[in-house]
């Protein structure tokens, strides 16, 4: 990079969980910034100093935007002006649950016409190995410039995790890649100012197909201990003692917890990104398979055994079901892939009528079709349901007023240990009260 006497310039392309707070660490690290975002309302917001996500203050964008040195916008061509440009769009999955790179090969198109000379573009959106040299490298070469000569392309996989207070963007250690060694080192320069830690890889290949090691790691073990789950309630043994029990291990042993089934924009998509890779080569992925056999699985024996709980009293069609939590985890206004969509949608089609509360979700819609909306959550409320089910465990959830009051509480997340109450607790994994 060529060096400078004022501030770098950096572009941030795709405003959401990862782009929104790397943006903002890069005006505190002294960069000029310019997010930017095809949502025309997440730019207002952004511009009138407001937040467009629950775990980040409008006080510290409002900061950010009275520095001078930052600026929301969907203008794409402002890249012109920038020394490095981010991308962090979504990589959904299609129809097929394959990967769908719409939106990648939109910002693509979107900055050849803009790229100049010596310009660092980085790629962190979670991708397939292979995207960065094979997919993105030629649509940015459409410019007529060349990658390692004229400008640089990296790879660098995003390791935000939403909600998580224990670090700090710029504590988590950054991977980086480069297309070619020229790429990478340009990288590993600007990101040395940002991150504490930076780590080299070999290949963009190499970063790639970490990333999805990362969250396929999680994808299996989730669905494998939701499996055990289900095996302990059948044993009548309770599966959150024994993982307590297995955790005082000093070595060889990691704990990870059942709930109702796995959410968010990584971990239920990235290894699929995976699988569809190792399709591609012909290379085995029964691991990946099975375990998205059993997580689809999930919602479904939720919703058998709050069925079967409520048989001695009425059918399904007569019960009326309070949800606590839609989101995918605690304390985030995401929904994206949540399994309560799922779990929602099978105790509607078996004839039973729900409501749901959530603080950080007032709008959540169920197959594609029905929109629900949050309702308060009062005492009348939850003595009016036959079954209260807690499905995700935010911070503020009133444990005690729904103890009190409701007569049936079905446990996904083991957010009742300790508690007493007047309610009859079933847990997922055994562990109910008598």
């Amino acid at each position: 990079m060529v060096k400078r006497k004022h501030p770098m310039k950096a572009a941030v392309i795709g405003l959401g969980f990862v782009g929104l707070p790397l943006s903002l660490l890069l005006q505190q690290k002294g960069f000029d910034v310019t997010g930017i975002d095809i949502d025309s309302a997440k730019i207002n917001k952004l511009n009138q100093g407001k937040s467009s996500l629950s775990e980040i203050n409008s006080e510290t964008v409002a900061s950010a935007l009275s520095s001078g040195r930052y600026t929301a916008t969907s203008d794409t061509s402002t890249i012109k002006d920038q020394d490095i440009i981010i991308v962090c769009v979504p990589t959904p999955l299609n129809e097929k649950n394959e990967p769908n790179l719409n939106y990648l090969q939109a910002v693509g198109e979107s900055l050849a016409p803009n790229l100049r000379k010596k310009q660092l573009v980085v790629l962190e959106s979670s991708v397939y190995p292979g995207t960065t040299q094979d997919f993105f490298k030629p649509i940015l070469e459409q410019s007529g410039l060349s990658v390692g000569k004229d400008f640089y392309l990296a790879y660098s996989p995003e390791r935000i995790d939403p909600g998580n207070k224990h670090f700090q963007v710029h504590e988590i250690p950054k991977l980086v890649s480069g297309v070619t060694p020229k790429c990478l080192s340009e990288l590993f320069k600007v990101y040395s100012h940002i991150y504490d830690k930076v780590i080299k890889v070999s290949s963009t290949k190499t970063a790639e197909i970490t990333k999805l090691l990362e969250n396929s790691y999680r994808f299996i073990n989730i669905s494998f201990i939701n499996e055990f789950a289900l095996l302990c309630e059948q044993l009548n043994i309770n599966v959150w003692e024994v993982i307590e029990a297995a955790s005082t291990k000093p070595y060889g042993f990691q704990a990870f917890y059942p709930g109702p089934g796995i959410g968010g924009h990584c971990i239920p998509i990235d290894p699929l990104y995976l699988k569809y890779k190792a399709k591609q080569i012909k290379a085995p992925h029964e691991f990946i398979d099975l375990s998205q056999t059993v997580n689809k699985n999930v919602p479904l024996n939720i919703t058998n055994h709050i069925a079967d709980i409520l048989s001695n009293e009425h059918s399904m069609t007569e019960a009326d079901v309070f949800v606590y939590g839609v989101t995918y985890k605690k304390d985030v206004d995401d929904a994206r892939e949540s399994p309560a969509e799922k779990i929602i949608q099978a105790l509607i089609e078996k004839g039973a009528r729900v409501q749901y509360h959530d603080p950080y979700i007032e709008q959540f819609k169920v197959n594609k079709s029905k929109t629900l909306s949050s309702v308060p959550i009062t005492k009348e409320k939850l003595k009016e349901a036959d079954c209260v089910l807690i499905l995700t465990d935010h911070s503020n959830i009133p444990i005690d007023t729904i103890l009190n009051y409701a007569k049936v509480v079905y446990d996904t997340r083991n957010v009742t240990k300790g508690y007493d109450g007047k309610a009859k607790i079933y847990r997922l994994g055994g562990g109910h009260s008598a």
